[in-house]
């Protein structure tokens, strides 16, 4: 099991953890490498993002860590 810090999830549980619009970012470090290799994702994260956009949404707009993958999601 690995549990891990969102920015988005999809309503199919395809999970959005590594690039912040509008900021430079180095790469997903090694949340691709911890979806890809465990049976259970728990996602923890505030349900909306600081301009009150939702952070659970039918489809991420954000590049995707791992297609599928969130077993549990735990939010505010």
């Amino acid at each position: 099991m690995s549990i891990l810090g969102g920015l988005q999830v999809s309503g199919s549980g395809d999970l959005a953890n590594w690039i912040i619009p509008g900021k430079l970012v180095k790469g997903m470090g090694g949340a691709m490498d911890l979806v890809s290799s465990v049976k259970k994702i728990v996602v923890v994260m505030a349900l909306t993002d600081k301009f009150g956009d939702k952070k659970f949404r039918k489809t991420t707009d954000l590049p995707v860590t791992g297609a599928g993958c969130v077993s549990t999601l735990i939010s505010d």
